[in-house]
């Protein structure tokens, strides 16, 4: 049977996926699953769970390991799971020995492994970095700049599963970039647990616009250059200039927003206000005014009022925000938060479909203001694609995989657009 590899959570997982990936083909590892977690919250736990079963179910002989936050955070829980074999650490699945090694175990039946390989994360001051290898059906890649975060805020448990901020050396990141470019890669992600944290824990203190700037400055030829989830408060000068100014830095920013009440945030342990937010978001729209916006918002944190959670359904407004990625409060043992006044269950849900609402409503407006309009999109498998502000696009078959083509738009159904090429 052919090996299963699945992925759950953020764009930095959907990285380090790939470089297990290449670990396994490197190798020539057969009949091996792998599971990514993610620990964000309490059901991406019990997702993990119900999919090892799933995943042991369909092929029983099958060598399943399991890595990723959630295993970091909780290894006994996977460990002692029958379907489980090997429990790896957010650490350990990135060091090519050890995949080197289980094949070698895989090989010969004869020799042991140990089922946890699991360190304190939180005494690692490296991070190990490991290229992808160029192919020619990428047309999107995503580059893993940093990863941890020094930050505690108090509903997070993602530093522990991370460890503190490391940040990826500029020269190394550009040389990666390179590689995929030639290779036909079009547009590039960085993504991280804190992106705007990268280089502070570097002698010289490099900030992220420097790497920006290097990178944009360094390859020419890649076309789109994207960043992913971010906190607009740590956005150093260089950064903003670029963000306002370059083309090639894509139009379209994920905000860490997480509320719009001023004390909630101050509860939460955030670093920006909402006037913040506010200023940031009115600063880029004045300058580069098709940029878009999504955030990341939090509904039902411990003591919110309703009149907390109106402040926050204001700033989405004030924002422009776009679109939304909700997500009702999940209390996680060990975080301050946890030790707060609890808004009831039915409450949370009833804020997170007011606010899934509010999303959808924005987005079908953002996207019904692209209807007749000409954008360039990049084309992806299944005659499918997106526009520099990250709206997704489908259209007839035939623009060929891999160029940025410009079209029109004719329609929009279903949270996406419906365009034919020009030309």
């Amino acid at each position: 049977m052919n090996n299963i590899i699945k992925t759950f959570g953020c764009r930095l997982n959907i990285f380090e996926t790939e470089v297990i990936k290449n670990f396994i083909t490197k190798n020539k590892m057969k009949n091996v699953s792998v599971l990514n977690t993610c620990a964000v919250t309490k059901e991406a736990e019990k997702k993990a769970q119900r999919e090892i079963k799933k995943i042991k179910n369909k092929n029983k002989n099958s060598f399943l390991i399991v890595t990723g936050c959630a295993s970091q955070l909780k290894p006994k829980i996977f460990e002692q799971m029958n379907e489980v074999d090997l429990v790896l650490g957010n650490q350990e699945k990135l060091i090519s020995k050890n995949w080197s090694k289980i094949n070698s175990i895989l090989e010969d039946k004869n020799k042991k492994y140990n089922s946890k390989l699991v360190s304190n994360i939180m005494k690692k001051n490296t991070l190990p970095f490991n290229k992808l290898s160029p192919s020619k059906s990428n047309t999107r890649a995503f580059i893993g700049i940093q990863n941890g975060c020094d930050h505690r805020c108090t509903f997070c448990i993602i530093p522990y599963a991370r460890g503190n901020s490391r940040s990826i050396p500029k020269v190394e990141i550009k040389n990666q970039i390179k590689s995929l470019v030639l290779s036909g890669v079009k547009e590039i992600v960085l993504t991280g647990v804190d992106i705007t944290s990268w280089g502070l824990d570097f002698k010289n203190k490099e900030r992220l616009g420097d790497l920006i700037e290097f990178i944009l400055e360094s390859v020419p030829s890649l076309q789109r250059l994207r960043i992913s989830s971010m906190d607009s408060i740590e956005i150093d000068p260089k950064l903003m200039d670029l963000l306002c100014h370059d083309s090639r830095l894509m139009p379209h920013l994920h905000l860490s927003l997480q509320s719009g009440d001023n004390m909630i945030l101050k509860r939460m342990k955030r670093r920006h206000l909402r006037e913040d937010s506010i200023k940031f978001c009115s600063a880029l729209k004045k300058i580069r005014p098709e940029i878009t916006f999504s955030a990341d918002i939090i509904a039902g944190f411990p003591t919110e009022t309703a009149e907390m959670f109106k402040n926050t359904i204001s700033i989405i407004d004030e924002c422009k925000i776009d679109w939304i990625h909700v997500f009702p409060y999940s209390s996680r043992i060990g975080t301050p938060a946890s030790k707060m006044p609890q808004i009831p269950k039915e409450e949370i849900e009833k804020r997170a479909a007011i606010l899934r609402k509010i999303s959808s409503e924005r987005l079908n407006k953002h996207l019904n203001n692209k209807i007749g309009s000409i954008q360039k999109v990049l084309v992806e498998r299944n005659a499918k694609g997106f526009t520099e502000d990250y709206s997704k696009v489908s259209f007839p078959q035939g623009p060929e995989i891999g160029k940025i083509i410009e079209m029109r738009i004719k329609k929009q159904s279903n949270n996406e657009l419906f365009g034919i090429p020009i030309n």
